[in-house]
């Protein structure tokens, strides 16, 4: 698979590093590539800034740190740079939720990438319904559109039930249907919307609702975090695709009895944490995903 001007040892500095997901627009000598719509985006996931727990990752503190290096040394910069949520760590205190937001930011603000956006997670959000997450990064959902495709970030997590909300969905009809049948849609979220395992919070409460709706279009496909792993699943048309962590990896789901993190392995550091590579072709629309293993 062509790499984007990218040499392999360019891609292998990201191992480890956990949650990156790289996007082309379209694969070469397609119509969209003549036009100059070529492009791709990283993604980072679940970096939980303010995690302390050196049986799961001894490196808490250092591996966002390097991810943004990592990013920055790319020999071609991103288009841009999208963190799907669990920005920080859950904290009861609001005093303490905001210090590890401007903690996250500050460092985060080291990206040379210009274009960075930001969606919560439920450790950003659920407390407090999203009022410290708006005060440093804006709307919690919202949309745009980047060289040919629409982009969705819905908010799945502000509602501590889990829900997206009526209010949310209504404007997520509305934002369809201005769409063509044939657009090319990405979603963002942080929970899967689809039940991968309500018992551990994998699902959102009124997912199936938003399903319906984004499969009213033919060319739609979601990226998700919340699950700490790589995990694929079609509803329909719609593909759905997980990142995993950057801060620490989970079980598969009901592999065992309790969601506990995977105890950090010295002989192979960043087990469980990776990154993937995915190119688009625009005619016929479809994602190559390629997941590359931790070195």
């Amino acid at each position: 698979m062509e790499r984007r001007g990218f040499s392999r040892r360019e891609f292998m500095k990201l191992a480890g590093l956990g949650g990156v997901v790289i996007v082309s627009g379209s694969m070469p000598g397609s119509a969209t590539a003549a036009a100059g719509t070529d492009f791709y985006f990283v993604q980072l996931s679940d970096c939980h800034w303010g995690f302390e727990g050196a049986a799961v990752n001894p490196d808490a503190r250092g591996t966002l740190k390097k991810a943004v290096a990592a990013v920055n040394g790319m020999s071609r910069q991103p288009d841009f740079v999208m963190f799907t949520g669990d920005l920080t760590h859950t904290t009861d205190d609001p005093k303490e939720r905001r210090q590890r937001l401007t903690e996250f930011r500050e460092i985060v603000s080291a990206l040379n990438v210009k274009q960075v956006r930001f969606m919560p997670g439920e450790h950003d959000a659920s407390l407090d319904n999203g009022k410290a997450f708006k005060e440093f990064f804006g709307e919690t959902h919202y949309t745009f559109d980047h060289k040919g495709v629409h982009f969705i970030v819905v908010d799945n997590v502000s509602d501590p039930t889990a829900a997206i909300g009526d209010e949310q969905l209504e404007w997520l009809r509305a934002d369809l249907d201005k769409q063509p049948k044939d657009a090319r849609i990405v979603v963002f979220t942080h929970r899967p919307l689809f039940d991968l395992y309500p018992q551990w919070d994998w699902a959102t409460r009124d997912g199936a609702r938003a399903i319906a709706l984004l499969q009213t279009h033919d060319n739609v496909t979601v990226f998700y975090g919340h699950i700490h792993q790589e995990h694929h699943f079609m509803t329909g048309n719609i593909a759905h695709h997980s990142a995993k962590s950057l801060i620490f990896a989970l079980p598969v789901a009901a592999s065992q009895p309790k969601r506990l993190p995977i105890p950090w392995d010295a002989n192979a550091p960043y087990k469980g944490l990776g990154y993937r590579e995915i190119e688009a072709e625009a005619a016929p629309v479809k994602y190559a995903i390629t997941e590359l293993p931790v070195a």
